[in-house]
């Protein structure tokens, strides 16, 4: 008997030994113990990292000192509820972090008593009452919310993991986390298997709590998405993932790393939702690294994660906010805590490069993991190097082959810098604007041309709970809201996104090299029977103050058509060299769609002299625009804001060169920055453009030959293939006796004498 007994404690002892063990892998997501152990070895030496603990501590004490509060859930976006969840969620999982840090108890029952009342909450927790989301939530109004809640929930569930009692994770695990993960999941399956930012975010929340649980189910489940269909397409490929006929995945996280990035790591919704999606990315991706090395998940797709950092970061203005994109809110920057976290984990998975150091620097912050430890010692050791934004053109599409975006930049000093953004890219989804071959124009200043972003208050309860607002539709995704050729009033694609998804523009040749960068691209299908060419050139010459850029843009159909190109400077209109007839006592409507119901008709005017001038002032310094114009095209001044009677709408100002009843039509203009003005002094610094007068030699399918000049007598002659974008092609035109000629799709020289 005494055999038997000791065999059964042994038995008994080695079984506590193994659950101990099991109980003691955590933290394992983010945090892992030996992260943790480095971390507290080395306090003090990383000043920026024990700057936010800090910060972090008296945050989180204060908000234990309030209490607990999780309320039934009523409001929207903006609302007490909504935010006070939303706050819960944060607190939670920095709460988590300082319990492994500091050890202090007080963290962990922070966590667990508001996990325990969540758990409390539910299991009898209807749909939010709102009810006003293709995917409604139950915490929040939309799905989407509610996967934030639980990507950053389930971290601070693993860092209390071993605080926890087994009763007291079986409560929260039996009637929390797993309906959690069912209902944004098998509950909800067209929000969950959809390639989207939101799936993503659904994805992640689900793996990440299958993780912490050992929920192999539901780690597959986030990987390769929900078999729902029935039908003989529905086949898997080796790892279990559903896929399309092309071999791509086509549900879950895997399957969101294929469709959502092109190779080179642009993210087809613009970079405004790379910034917000970067961090479900990247915090599942770190967990699957963390638990499942097997997977080489940071390796994935040629290391496509990697990729999407750097065109994030590259898609910024000199201040680092990023280009507003398709429906993007302005003011968002490389300052947002997605980003944050982005820069770190780049930092320390992808080869600790030291630029991305100078952009923790300026962010000021860093997460509190093993990343961003090593960030904060990088940054302590010297180690920082400035970051390098280069010209580039970046892919869109799974496969790359769906047009792009083509970003070129001069900026030889700070005060210097010049950035044009051309979009050539596919429709991008729901959250796709019809602004194919428009762009926007950026200096250190910020932005000169502007493109509009979307009609939207996020998180502000009072403009529709922080929703899209219906003139996002009516305005803001519209052709006439961007800086682009729109023919006939009419939207590109018909303002349909049905048809905007089977097409796109096509990039025809870009050079962002040197002291003149190009970026050139053709629509064939935005309008019917119709072809788009627009060409940008960037010049950085040292007879102009500042950079200036060239924008020639042909459209040709096989109707007579009218064709309007605004420009949406931003500013204050200055002067012109031609007069035009103020609407000084009723406004009217420009249109009555696509757009244009929206437009104030202020002014209208025509050039008889051939050139089109005007000046404005913005951000303390002048700018002046020149455009080739001949009689008959009307110049029109518009305001935005009309038909908006809750003043949802910006009153931005537009310069509009229309020409009517053409089957061709090429727009020509030259964009310069010159000048300043100090406030404090009142004196004014060269107000007045350096250019003269702008020509087109010729122009047909073939070639475009543009002339200009400035006032010192100079000019300069810019000659474009249109149809041959071969780096060796040979061209010879001959104009009015004068033969030029040139190797390659471009060529700018001044002229001699």
């Amino acid at each position: 008997m005494k055999n038997k007994f000791d065999i059964a404690l042994l038995i008994f002892c080695l079984a506590l030994g193994i659950n101990s063990i099991l109980a003691q892998n955590h933290p394992k997501l983010i945090l892992t113990q030996e992260g943790v152990r480095n971390i507290k070895s080395s306090l003090g030496k990383a000043p920026l990292f024990d700057k936010v603990l800090v910060e972090t501590i008296v945050e989180v004490d204060a908000e234990i000192s309030r209490g607990i509060a999780v309320p039934i859930p009523k409001d929207m976006a903006g609302g007490y509820t909504h935010e006070r969840h939303k706050r819960n969620w944060f607190m939670m999982q920095k709460a988590g972090v300082l319990y492994q840090v500091t050890e202090e108890d007080r963290y962990a029952v922070y966590v667990r008593d508001m996990l325990l009342e969540y758990a409390e909450m539910y299991p009898n927790l209807p749909l939010h009452p709102t009810n006003r989301s293709s995917a409604t939530g139950k915490i929040f109004w939309q799905c989407l919310n509610d996967a934030n809640w639980l990507v950053y929930t389930s971290q601070a569930y693993d860092c209390i993991y071993t605080f926890l009692t087994k009763e007291e994770r079986k409560q929260l695990e039996e009637d929390l986390f797993r309906p959690y993960a069912d209902f944004l999941s098998t509950g909800n399956p067209k929000f969950f298997n959809r390639i989207h930012n939101h799936s993503t975010w659904g994805n992640a929340a689900v793996g990440m709590i299958g993780l912490v649980m050992n929920d192999e189910e539901l780690v597959s489940r986030a990987l390769y998405g929900l078999n729902i269909e029935s039908n003989s397409k529905n086949e898997r490929d080796n790892d279990g993932g559903l896929i399309r006929p092309d071999g791509m995945k086509k549900a879950g996280f895997l399957a969101q790393l294929d469709g959502s990035f092109s190779p080179d790591g642009y993210f087809t919704e613009g970079p405004y939702y790379l910034r917000y999606a970067i961090f479900p990315f990247l915090q599942f991706a770190k967990a699957l690294a963390n638990n499942k090395p097997e997977l080489d998940i940071l390796a994935y797709r040629d290391k496509i994660l990697q990729k999407a950092v750097y065109s994030l970061l590259y898609q910024t203005d000199a201040n680092g906010l990023f280009y507003p994109i398709n429906d993007a809110q302005k003011g968002m920057s490389w300052n947002a805590r997605e980003v944050v976290t982005a820069v770190d984990l780049a930092y320390l998975h992808f080869g600790k490069d030291p630029m991305l150091l100078s952009i923790a620097e300026a962010q000021g912050k860093v997460v509190l993991d093993e990343a961003g430890f090593a960030v904060a010692k990088g940054i302590a050791e010297g180690l920082t190097q400035p970051m390098q934004q280069v010209s580039i053109a970046y892919t869109d599409g799974p496969n790359g082959g769906q047009g792009g975006i083509g970003i070129l930049r001069t900026s030889t000093t700070p005060e210097n810098e010049l950035c044009v953004v051309m979009k050539y890219s596919a429709q991008g989804m729901g959250h796709g604007h019809f602004d194919k071959l428009s762009y926007s124009l950026y200096d250190e200043t910020g932005e000169i041309m502007q493109d509009y972003g979307a009609a939207r208050w996020v998180n502000i309860d009072q403009k529709g709970g922080g929703r899209y607002l219906k003139e996002n539709n009516t305005w803001a995704k519209q052709s006439i809201a961007h800086n682009t050729v729109v023919i006939n009033e009419t939207s590109h694609y018909n303002g349909d996104i049905k048809i905007g998804e089977k097409y796109h523009p096509d990039l025809f040749y870009f050079h962002g090299e040197g002291e003149v960068q190009v970026v050139s691209a053709k629509s064939q299908h935005a309008y019917p029977d119709t072809e788009l060419h627009r060409t940008l050139v960037l010049v950085n010459d040292e007879q102009f103050s500042h950079p200036i850029l060239i924008d020639v843009f042909k459209a040709s159909s096989d109707t007579p058509k009218r064709f309007d190109l605004p420009v949406w400077f931003q500013g204050h209109l200055l002067q012109t060299n031609f007069e035009y007839e103020s609407k000084l006592n009723a406004l009217e409507c420009l249109g009555d769609g696509h757009g244009y119901q929206h437009i104030w008709k202020e002014a209208a005017g025509n050039a008889a002299d051939g050139n089109a001038h005007i000046n404005w002032f913005s951000n303390q310094k002048f700018y002046s625009m020149i455009s080739a114009v001949k009689p008959g095209d009307d110049l029109i001044f518009a305001r935005l804001g009309a038909n908006d009677p809750n003043f949802n709408l910006r009153h931005d100002p537009a310069f509009i060169i229309r020409k009517k009843d053409q089957k061709e039509a090429t727009f020509v203009s030259i964009i310069e920055p010159h000048g300043a003005y100090d406030p404090v002094t009142e004196l004014s610094e060269q107000p007045f453009t350096s250019l003269e007068e702008v020509s087109v030699l010729h122009d047909d399918k073939g070639y475009t030959v543009i002339q200009f000049s400035n006032k010192a007598g100079e000019s300069w002659t810019l000659c474009l293939a249109n149809n041959n974008a071969s780096k060796e092609a040979n061209h010879r035109l001959e104009i009015e006796e004068v033969l030029y000629s040139w190797e390659g799709p471009f060529i700018l020289k001044k002229n001699k004498g």
